[in-house]
């Protein structure tokens, strides 16, 4: 019986890359607490100005009559659900995954998470798309009609400021504190607070502290997350143990094709103009 109760136990313990990186740096993220939320969207908008993208109207609520997913020019968006307990707003966005399943893929390490957290992308992209399809949350989007497609997810504002310890813009944006920004450890420590001080205010769970072996973005919920558009299949284990024997199986061939065949419509495209 002790045995068996040890093996659970061991199962739901933390591992340390799900708190801090291989040289130790703790790694910081953003509690969501959805059960805060009014679905202003500002975080929508904040998001927007600070990564130079279209901003969304925050006054039309008839986005809120599907559930919409992030793309190239929105990178994180509320969704609304209606729920025994009311309605529920959800912000989604790149989840900042412990172990990213994106950034194993990558052949060419195009993706990389940072010592503080962040997952981010650069330009030694060759187009292979095996973040996209790595990815548990389907987070990565490609820009399939630009002449020079990049991928585009949150970058936690790396690049706008996160990278010197600044906080992500939508969090700042946040007006009833739905977002608080900190060290992953710290977070828990305060979800599992206002857990413990209203426990009929939220479910006994907090989504990413060990999904996929954890995620620097955690959430607090009124209601089963299941309820509110969240995968809860994706298990404890982080996504990189599964598709490291994928990829190095994987013929060199079907890796180039995607960039052969991307660099042969550029210049397909470049001729017809050129002779126009």
């Amino acid at each position: 019986m002790l045995g068996a109760a040890g093996t659970a136990l061991a199962a739901r313990r933390p591992h340390a890359a799900e708190y801090s990186s291989e040289g130790g740096e703790e790694f910081k993220g953003v509690l969501v607490d959805t059960a805060r939320c009014i679905g202003c969207r500002s975080c929508e908008e904040a998001c927007a100005a600070a990564h130079d993208l279209p901003v969304p109207d925050t006054a039309d609520e008839s986005v809120f009559k599907e559930k919409r997913d992030t793309s190239v020019t929105q990178l994180t968006v509320v969704n609304r659900y209606q729920t025994d307990k009311g309605t529920v707003f959800v912000k989604k966005q790149c989840m900042h995954c412990g172990q990213p399943g994106c950034v194993a893929a990558c052949l060419v390490k195009a993706m990389k998470k940072h010592n503080d957290g962040a997952v981010t992308w650069d330009t030694n992209c060759m187009g292979c798309r095996y973040c996209m399809v790595s990815c548990p949350f389907d987070i990565p989007k490609f820009e399939y009609n630009s002449w020079n497609p990049k991928i585009q997810k949150c970058n936690l504002c790396w690049e706008q400021g996160f990278a010197k310890g600044e906080t992500p813009a939508c969090v700042d944006a946040c007006p009833t504190k739905t977002l608080l920004f900190g060290k992953k450890r710290e977070l828990v420590t305060e979800a599992r607070r206002r857990m413990y001080a209203e426990p009929k205010k939220y479910v006994d769970y907090i989504y990413g502290e060990n999904d996929v072996g954890g995620t620097s973005w955690i959430y607090l919920s009124a209601v089963p997350f299941a309820h509110i558009g969240f995968k809860t299949d994706v298990g404890t284990t982080a996504y990189p143990e599964y598709s490291a024997g994928f990829l190095y199986s994987v013929p060199i061939v079907l890796i180039l094709w995607p960039a052969f065949l991307m660099g042969l419509s550029y210049l397909t495209r470049r001729e017809e103009e050129q002779e126009k």
